[in-house]
């Protein structure tokens, strides 16, 4: 991966730290105020749709040798997106939702080059135990989740207390899905080089 130079196009800590685990050297680069808005599409495609317009919004400020990551997060609970709350009341009704049963964690990536471009989502279902409100209460006020999608972090308390089963990646509840991301950075190393 030497011949890049890979932008993270995220502000978010654990995704840092996540593309750092990778020891990939990377630089970290947010352009503000893109459009996140989606037409009316299926739930399970609203990540990918929104990481690949982040990847848009820095489309025209590539080097030759730069390559962009840019990725979302959405939760799904009832065919219906949980994004990130408006405020603590809003938290504590997101975990309600999903106390006491399982939804699904979707995190679209795009990797994008002057020539190249690769689309993904990764899923993963999450099941939570019957969350008590003094856990939620605990949680919202002690660890403000309002920057996470769902309402939680599934590497802070309320994933150590509440989650009973996970099936698919740990680190795609995180928002990074770092081993798929680094098999496709591979793929697009090979393709670049061909």
């Amino acid at each position: 991966m030497k011949k890049y130079n890979i932008i993270l196009a995220s502000n978010s800590p654990r995704r840092k730290e996540l593309l750092a685990g990778l020891d990939l050297e990377f630089e970290v680069k947010v352009i503000n105020g893109i459009d996140e808005s989606y037409p009316d599409m299926p739930c399970q495609l609203v990540a990918q749709y929104i990481a690949g317009k982040k990847a848009d919004a820095y489309r025209t400020a590539l080097n030759e040798s730069d390559l962009v990551i840019t990725a979302d997060t959405v939760v799904i609970v009832d065919n219906e997106i949980l994004g990130k709350p408006r405020d603590e009341q809003d938290a504590k009704a997101m975990l309600r939702r999903i106390s006491g049963r399982s939804h699904k964690v979707v995190t679209g990536v795009c990797l994008l080059t002057p020539g190249n471009r690769r689309e993904f989502s990764v899923s993963t279902d999450v099941t939570f135990k019957s969350l008590t409100d003094e856990e939620i209460d605990y949680y919202v006020e002690h660890y403000r989740p309002l920057d996470k999608a769902g309402a939680y972090g599934i590497q802070e308390w309320i994933g150590y207390v509440g989650v009973t089963a996970l099936n698919g990646s740990y680190f795609n509840v995180m928002g990074f899905p770092v081993q798929r991301i680094y098999s496709e950075l591979m793929k697009m190393q090979d393709a670049d080089n061909d």
